[in-house]
């Protein structure tokens, strides 16, 4: 398994083009690697669904790696993951100190990512045997659990989460229903008896939006700083932040496992944890060895953590397995149990792909951090054609339609809409994916019942799952509401 990738060397260039590529995208601000990745998905329809898998997990790995390099020199995170890191990491380059915080950021990185595929790999294949004995019931209830667990982190409006997880479960139900085959929700239009299409949906979300919004920041508000010394760190170094590594490792690999939180909760959770446990708390925000080490090996983690339950279970536990989906749709592969029997080879190609893919962002980011954080001074107005040209090509290359396009530039404006309002589309993007697969599970479920919901309640799984969601959803109301006081005081004052 390990030695899948390093048997063909075209899929070692491609995990080498795609970790630079997602390198790249993910140290340009305002640019993300959902949005590489969904541009690059209509480029994989003449590889193989090996070659395709492995240059679309080495640019998952490259984009949430890539931020680092902007957070720490310019203050400027590249990626939403990359956030916390400029807390630590750009006080510390201001203060001289530019090659020692990139080097802390790229080694914890690295660490991250080897931790959480060791767990990706020992993990996802128990998981999916496991999954075998679910019956229609228990994924109906696993996907309510993964819904309400998406809503539930969908930033500070719990409304604003439900109804973007709403819009996505309506955007799904055009096309054929699975329970009686019947057209539903078409409105005459031929072209939507098969539904809205995923590729040309995340397309607009991700890409377009981008092109109808703002710089994310002035030039001029930038101050650089220069890399003096060598970026690589001492092993004796790492030796005394060996528990950090591991605490935020491991708490970004849960936090990726768990369906659509992402990357940026992982390290804002795994800074505040290294921050509470501290015997120098005052330290953390000033330019904090341990900021730094939390902060990347805890969003470079949440990527291995969310590839499992995609691998696993056909879940996508982030936005980019979402797309990722797609990919595994369009070369004819169905993630889940019986890809480990159908299809071994390409599991090891994605568990390969994503432990060579730190390796070679580890080699690519050392050598070249002194040169990408240049990018970050891209001209907006530059990218925005070549961006707006690739999601037309993109999006009309699926089935050669101009429907697509059409869908993908209403999804664009959508998108670009929703997050001007503070809707997250998260919600949104996991509904639209997971609705399909929880109506087909309970109309199989009631199928074989003659039409009794009872077995939701009777069965052992399915009734677990529907208790943790509620145990979840209940967390989550009783957070807010623990919240709104306090907001409401500072509100007042």
């Amino acid at each position: 398994m390990i030695l899948e990738v390093l048997s063909q060397p075209s899929l070692i260039m491609l995990v080498m083009l795609g970790t630079a590529l997602g390198i790249t995208v993910g140290s340009i601000p305002g640019l993300t690697g959902a949005m590489l990745i969904s541009l690059t998905l209509p480029l994989t329809f003449s590889m193989d669904g090996q070659s395709a898998l492995a240059l679309l997990v080495a640019m998952y790995v490259g984009s949430v790696s890539g931020g680092l390099i902007t957070a720490t020199l310019l203050r400027m995170p590249g990626t939403p993951a990359s956030i916390i890191t400029t807390l630590d990491g750009y006080p510390m380059a201001s203060s001289g100190r530019a090659s020692r915080a990139l080097g802390l950021g790229i080694g914890a990185s690295f660490i991250g990512g080897l931790i959480s595929w060791a767990v990706l790999a020992l993990v996802a294949k128990p998981i999916a045997e496991f999954s075998t004995v679910l019956g229609p019931w228990e994924f109906f209830a696993l996907v309510v659990m993964s819904l309400v667990l998406v809503v539930g982190v969908s930033g500070n409006s719990l409304p604003k989460g439900l109804l973007s997880c709403f819009l996505g479960i309506l955007c799904a139900l055009p096309g054929t229903a699975p329970g009686t085959g019947e057209l539903r929700l078409t409105f005459g239009f031929s072209a939507m008896d098969d539904g809205l299409k995923l590729l040309p949906v995340l397309i607009g979300l991700f890409a377009l939006s981008r092109v109808f919004s703002p710089p994310p920041c002035e030039t001029s508000q930038v101050i650089s700083t220069e890399i003096n010394g060598p970026i690589t760190l001492k092993l004796k170094e790492w030796k005394t932040h060996w528990l950090n590594l591991l605490r935020s490792s491991a708490i970004g690999t849960g936090i990726g496992i768990l369906p659509g939180i992402g990357a940026n909760i992982g390290s804002l959770i795994a800074y505040s944890t290294s921050r509470a446990t501290s015997k120098h708390p005052e330290k953390f925000g000033t330019g904090c060895d341990d900021g730094i080490i939390a902060s990347e090996s805890a969003n470079n983690a949440t990527v291995g953590g969310a590839l499992v339950p995609l691998v696993a279970l056909g879940i996508p536990g982030s936005v980019i397995d979402a797309i990722l989906l797609g990919a595994f749709v369009i070369h004819g592969l169905q993630p889940g149990p019986m890809l480990f029997a159908n299809d071994p080879k390409i599991v090891g190609t994605i568990i390969s792909s994503y432990l060579w893919a730190n390796v070679a962002m580890l080699f690519l980011m050392l050598l070249s951090a002194r040169w990408i954080a240049k990018l970050a001074r891209i001209q907006h107005h530059t990218l925005i054609p070549i961006v707006a040209t690739f999601c037309v090509l993109g999006s009309f290359a699926l089935a050669n339609r101009y429907f697509d396009v059409w869908v993908m530039i209403s999804f664009g404006v959508a998108g670009f809409l929703l997050e001007r309002w503070r809707i997250p589309l998260a919600p949104l993007v996991i509904g639209f994916v997971l609705a399909p697969l929880g109506e087909e599970s309970i109309a199989t479920g009631l199928m074989s019942s003659g039409g009794s919901w009872l077995p939701l309640l009777t069965r052992l799984g399915s009734l677990s799952f529907l208790i943790i969601a509620g145990l979840l959803l209940f967390w989550s109301l009783r957070q807010r509401r623990a919240n709104s006081p306090t907001k409401d005081s500072n509100s007042s004052a």
